[in-house]
């Protein structure tokens, strides 16, 4: 009975994902047999269930489907994708009795929107109508099945669907008459998972009709090998791969001793794809080889036609023809070969549909030449830059599509250069995928509490970072090698219990990233092994230091934060695995050591071959630089110690190998990196989450027409430390951003003067005399209800502590305040300028008045007067390492009651706050601040030491008319959206 039924439905939902939802049980009794009519039985299969069924994971794929899909099919009902009533729509066409109706609400629910946030050129057309989508989807189709089989939430397949589907839209028709180049930038976070979304939208490329697919990798042979596996394992699948196979010699082939291959695991098409109608791929690129000039010459890239006198992209030849995959790495030799075999047909390229997918679109090519180098008529071009724009030039069809997540160089690049790969046609940013572990699980936002009185269950920082100091010391390094060793244990504790299979595990990895000098890798490598050596991890003096780590560190972070994970309360019981765990991080050769250094280095080529994480279980420990920094995915990633620095926004990203996907583990992460390292990383966090902020809130339409396209994204972009660029100076074109509103939202800039020094103490004295109309009319003193913020289920949440602070305020007229503003002095000259630009527009009507607070702290004992007025209290505020700006101005413990006396909703009521609010009204919070109180030998300390830190929000009123929030200053009056591009 359960195979009938299982194939009964499943063929049902197969026919009715072209149809849309009908009356289910009579069609599953049509496939089956009258026992299927009245739904009882599929009611009670699916009770019974588990997780891994695969008809309750294909009731949860189709449905999700449906509440996706773009229709005005009448089982719809008109209702919008991403709905409640998109869903009931859905449920309602299936005609359930109520228990199956409300065991699938319970089973099944509702597939929240696609958080991807699109940026587009007002011009694109639109194309992959659902019935295109349907008819051509041989390997969209296998590849979602196969990521459903690997265990993928079906949610999660069907947000990649959505996400690849904005990608692949904004493409050109590959049966377009008129060529057209479409030029695209995709937006992941660092290792989330953006190789699945391009292998997806290769997918729906080659189902669509492009029939040449250009992958450019990273700059390295261990990046665009574990690319090209990828691809061969998950797309292009075992039947295109046994094309290669010599039917004399079947163990000649990249993939003769990989475990993958001989367990099956590689995708099946269910026979050659070409026997049922569909394009095979071939490939022009291996495993072990990177493209290299074509042996087979024209052959290898002659397209076959149906009808001869018919050009290649109609429709007779284009879906009747095999694709073509290229996996090449960014080395200029390999992409001048391939620009040399695509010439030798260049007569014929511009018939074929292309697509070029540049991975790390961002690494290398992106055009830095100097300005100053540029000839009257043209650009001086880098030599990988120069080679892609061939390959632009030469293939008119062709479509770019970047992928990276840190996209600053390329949003800065000169959008009126068009032989560039500025996306001019569309940004899609990816949403935070379920599970993903980045930037913000290591910092604590929004948190006031001193870090070591957090809570495990609350702070990220107390769970995962451990800070080192500024100078390296060897028990810092030793302490983090025991840490290596423990999580190791505790690994091999979970598995051995039956709470994780050795696949889980089947990487446990330690990153020492410390500089870039190979020398450096070479030193560090030998210290590791000779601690190694030393360790004793077998001997007493070792389990000692083992068993304390564990016991203050290991344990009760485990026990708070993953109790659904067995970590053993005696450290005893962990001794067994502690063994296991050695023997294996311990290599076979007694004169080796744990260590494989990776580096460009072409000495240490052999030893970097045992870092194939597909073909071996790897417990080791890495010292490498740049080969480990970007791209490339350390597996079984646990321990990592970090110490390089840099003044880049997106090479410090690309160097946290440590984000990604961690289960079953991700309680046993650990950093190690020291105080200002761990700065840098929050303040470029806080970048990348303000350029994602911004890009949500603009990517709203206003009036039908979007509020901004690509060319207008650089002004979005923050640097919340000055010493931290977005990117190299050499890669930043810089546009101007004249007015920015921010109605309801938070406004704190850091970028102050430096109070020491003269020039920084005179500019900090000259701010406190701008703020003297504030500081003297601050008289009254009120009470504020304090709330606590923390983190609930991985949420920030504000709640009432039960608690008072008391606060000077004072009610300032916006034309007073604006004067106040309009004089201070910044270390950087753009600081708060089109903030201010805005202010400055506003009407008395939106705005006519500020409320000034200067909280008190919650002990006594640092009040003073500030010019003679007071006294104030004094906050102690922590500087960058440049002291180009604060770290932080504000407490989230104040914000409460500054957002509702500007009239914002908040979870906790101030009877106070809500008093002083009226409209128009603005709320602004003032900490005069010292850097460090106990190295000041003056109190009280001097006007001129003291920083006015504020942190501003606005009422709602402040919203503009025309809905739009940002202006830009334009080339000329007749294009409006052309802003101003300099070269810095």
């Amino acid at each position: 009975m359960s195979d009938i039924l299982t194939t009964a439905y499943s063929a049902a939902l197969d026919a009715m994902a072209r149809t849309g939802p009908r009356s289910l049980h009579p069609l599953a009794a049509m496939l089956g047999d009258d026992s299927l009519a009245n739904g009882a039985a599929l009611l009670s299969h699916l009770r019974g269930a588990g997780p891994e069924d695969a008809l309750r994971q294909q009731f949860a794929h189709v449905l999700a489907g449906w509440d996706r899909v773009d229709t005005d099919a009448g089982w719809a009902a008109g209702t919008s994708r991403n709905t409640a009533e998109r869903r009931e729509a859905a449920i309602a066409a299936l005609t359930l009795d109520t228990d199956t109706e409300q065991l699938f609400a319970d089973r099944f629910p509702y597939a929240a929107a696609s958080g991807s946030i699109v940026i587009s050129a007002d011009d694109w057309e639109q194309w992959r109508t659902p019935q295109r989508r349907h008819d051509r989807d041989f390997y969209w189709a296998h590849y979602s099945k196969l990521l459903r089989d690997k265990g993928w939430d079906p949610d999660a397949v069907a947000d990649l669907d959505d996400a690849t589907e904005e990608v692949v839209q904004r493409l050109s028709d590959p049966t377009r008459i008129k060529a057209y180049q479409s030029k695209g930038l995709v937006v992941g976070y660092v290792q989330s998972g953006k190789t699945a979304n391009f292998t997806g939208v290769i997918a729906k490329a080659i189902d669509a009709g492009y029939r040449l697919v250009i992958v450019l990798t990273g700059t390295t042979n261990m990046l665009r090998a574990q690319t090209q596996r990828r691809l061969d394992m998950e797309l292009l699948g075992r039947e295109n791969l046994e094309l290669e196979i010599s039917a004399h010699d079947t163990k000649a082939h990249d993939y003769q001793d990989d475990p993958d291959w001989d367990a099956d695991r590689f995708i099946r098409h269910g026979g050659r794809p070409s026997d049922a109608g569909y394009p095979d791929i071939r490939r022009l690129s291996t495993h072990a080889w990177d493209f290299k000039r074509l042996r087979q010459g024209f052959s290898a890239l002659e397209y076959h036609r149906r009808e001869p006198a018919r050009r290649l992209f109609e429709p007779v030849n284009l879906f009747t023809t095999d694709a073509r995959l290229v996996v090449a790495k960014k080395n200029s030799r390999i992409l001048e070969d391939l620009v040399a075999d695509l010439g030798r047909i260049s007569d014929r390229l511009g018939e074929v549909p292309v697509l070029i997918v540049d991975d790390e679109s961002d690494q290398a090519s992106v055009n830095t030449t100097s300005p100053k180098k540029w000839q009257a008529d043209s650009k001086k071009r880098t030599a990988i830059n120069d080679l892609i724009g061939k390959l632009l030039k030469m293939m008119p069809r062709a479509q770019y599509v970047g992928y990276t997540a840190t996209p600053y160089a390329n949003v800065f690049i000169d959008p009126g250069d068009s032989e560039d790969i500025f996306p001019r046609d569309f940004l899609v940013a990816l949403d935070r995928p379920s599970g993903y572990m980045g930037a913000e699980d290591f910092h604590d936002f929004d948190i006031d509490v001193p870090v070591e009185k957090r809570s495990y269950s609350e702070s990220q920082e107390r769970r995962h970072v451990r800070l080192l100091s500024d100078e390296p010391e060897d028990a810092e390094l030793r302490t983090a090698l025991d840490m290596y060793v423990l999580t190791g244990a505790v690994k091999l504790h979970r598995e051995r219990l039956g709470h994780a299979t050795s696949k889980t595990y089947r990487h446990h990895t330690m990153l020492v990233h410390e500089a870039m000098g190979r020398d450096t890798h070479r030193e560090a490598a030998t210290t590791i092994n000779s601690m190694w050596n030393s360790g004793d991890y077998r001997g007493p003096s070792g389990l000692a230091r083992l068993r304390r780590l564990y016991e203050t560190d290991v344990l009760p972070v485990s026990q708070a934060t993953a109790a659904d994970l067995p970590t053993p309360p005696n450290f005893d019981d962990l001794r067994p695995d502690i063994g296991a765990a050695v023997s294996r991080i311990s290599p076979p050769d007694r004169d080796a050591g744990p260590v494989i250094v990776v580096n460009s280095d072409p000495d240490l080529d052999r030893q970097q071959e045992s870092l194939d994480f597909d073909r071996r279980s790897v417990w080791r420990i890495l010292v490498g630089g740049n080969s480990l920094a970007r791209g490339f995915t350390v597996e079984g990633l646990t321990v990592t110690y970090y110490r390089r620095s840099t003044a880049q926004v997106d090479t410090l990203m690309q160097m946290g190998r440590w984000f990604g996907f961690r289960p079953k583990y991700r309680d046993l992460v650990r950093l190690y990196t020291t105080e200002d390292l761990h700065s840098m990383f929050a303040a470029a966090c806080k970048d990348e989450e303000y350029l994602r902020t911004q890009l949500r809130l603009y990517s709203r339409s206003v009036g039908g027409a979007p509020q901004i396209t690509p060319r207008q994204v650089p002004p979005l972009i923050a640097q919340h430390r000055p010493d931290l660029r977005p990117s190299a100076r050499n890669k930043m074109w810089n546009a101007r951003l004249v007015e920015r509103s921010s109605p309801g939202e938070p406004m704190e800039p850091v970028a102050f003067p430096y109070p020491a020094g003269t020039s920084g103490a005179r500019q900090t004295l000259h701010n406190n005399r701008a703020w003297l109309p504030a500081i003297a009319a601050a008289e009254e003193i009120v009470k504020f209800k304090t709330v606590r913020v923390s983190r609930v289920n991985g949420l920030s949440a504000t709640q009432e502590s039960g608690t008072t602070y008391s606060a000077r305020i004072a009610a300032v007229e916006h034309a007073r305040f604006l004067s106040i503003l309009s004089e201070l002095k910044w270390s950087g000259v753009d600081t708060f300028q089109p903030e201010l630009a805005w202010l400055r527009s506003l009407s008395a009507d939106q705005l006519n008045r500020w409320i000034v607070l200067f909280p008190f702290q919650s002990s006594a004992g640092d009040d003073q007067e500030i010019l003679g007025h007071g006294p104030f209290s004094i906050f102690q505020r922590a500087w960058t390492a440049s002291k180009g700006s604060l770290r932080v101005a504000s407490e989230s413990r104040h914000r409460n009651a500054a957002n509702r006396i500007a009239g914002l909703p908040t979870p906790v009521a101030d009877p106070t706050a809500d008093r002083l609010h009226q409209p128009g009204t603005g709320a602004v919070i003032v900490y005069p601040s010292v850097e460090k109180k106990s190295e000041l030998d003056e109190y009280p300390y001097p006007d001129d030491r003291i920083t006015l830190a504020f942190h501003l929000v606005t009422p709602l009123s402040t919203m503009p008319l025309s809905g739009r929030l940002i202006k830009w200053q334009t080339r000329d009056n007749s294009n409006p959206t052309a802003v101003v591009v300099n070269v810095t």
